[in-house]
């Protein structure tokens, strides 16, 4: 076969390695922005984590505060004067719950910015 004849041979690149992403999936801020199916999935695993660290922080809460009328009823039921139930219960109102509610906001302050830390990562890519 002469020369002019042949084919052409072509080359053929492709994206560099390091900016490749993996087959089938976009940037995931573009589908959000998008509103792609894919793009409400990541909303919404990002909202069930957060309603999950609220349901949490909201049963330690209910937990504390449910478990107030039994810490009450305790000295009567152990036969302590009248004097002692009174002390227990402004002990408790008035010291004892305030630091421990203070603990479940934090927890929950810090569990719903890490939720949207690890959000913003996944968005960037990282």
């Amino acid at each position: 076969m002469p020369a002019e004849q042949r084919p052409r041979r072509e080359v053929v690149t492709g994206v560099p390695r390091g900016a490749r992403r993996a087959p089938g999936h976009a940037h995931a801020r573009s589908e959000i922005s998008e509103q792609t199916t894919l793009g409400t999935t990541y909303v919404r695993s990002l909202m069930r984590s957060q309603l999950r660290a609220a349901l949490t922080a909201l049963a330690g809460l209910c937990l504390l505060v449910g478990s107030l009328p039994l810490l009450f009823a305790l000295p009567t039921a152990l036969g302590g004067g009248a004097a002692t139930p009174g002390r227990i219960v402004w002990a408790a109102l008035g010291i004892a719950v305030y630091p421990v509610m203070w603990l479940i906001a934090r927890w929950y302050v810090h569990r719903a910015e890490r939720n949207e830390r690890d959000f913003l990562r996944l968005l960037e890519g990282r």
